[in-house]
């Protein structure tokens, strides 16, 4: 068996939702593609919600790494998009799946913690009280989720307007009152 039992598992359910476009999940169908016991699987997780959750924790962990190695800022909020746009086509066929509300759910969780981890390393909303940065990245994180889940080819290729405009928004950094001329 591979040393990274766990890992071979989330491939294996990557598969079934890509390639064999399966719209009912199953731990049958998970171990059939692993070429693994029901017991293996279930040796390293609970249910199919707990592999979705451990999956979608390695990528924001990813997105982390990554968003940090650029220090943060714009251009995290930049790496953040990128990977995301990449994420796209999988989280779409996962939520097409009969896990699809979890999924939901889970990835709404991840942005949440994300974007926390993200505003306390930046220091952002530093003088918002804990209730209030609760809401506010609530509200931040629905509105890219919202982005993400109509993102178009042309916003691939206005990446960066879109993101320079975003990241004003959460910093407060967007002028407000008087249109432009």
């Amino acid at each position: 068996m591979p040393t990274d039992m766990k890992k071979t598992i989330a491939e294996a359910v990557l598969t079934l939702l890509m390639e064999r476009h399966v719209k009912k999940l199953t731990v049958k169908d998970i171990v059939e593609q692993c070429h693994i016991t029901r017991q293996a699987f279930y040796y390293h997780f609970e249910d199919i919600p707990e592999l979705l959750r451990w999956m979608i924790d390695r990528y924001f962990e990813q997105m982390a790494k990554e968003a940090f190695l650029h220090k943060g800022g714009e251009a995290g909020l930049r790496c953040f998009f990128v990977m995301a746009i990449n994420a796209a086509p999988y989280v779409e066929h996962g939520i097409k799946s009969n896990y699809g509300e979890e999924l939901k759910q889970l990835l709404r969780q991840g942005f949440q913690r994300y974007f926390m981890l993200e505003a306390q390393r930046q220091n952002v909303y530093a003088n918002c009280t804990q209730a209030q940065l609760n809401v506010i990245l609530r509200y931040h994180c629905q509105a890219i989720m919202g982005l993400l889940e109509e993102w178009t080819e042309e916003d691939t290729r206005q990446l960066d307007q879109i993101v320079h405009t975003v990241y004003q928004i959460m910093a407060g950094q967007l002028p407000m009152g008087d249109s432009p001329k």
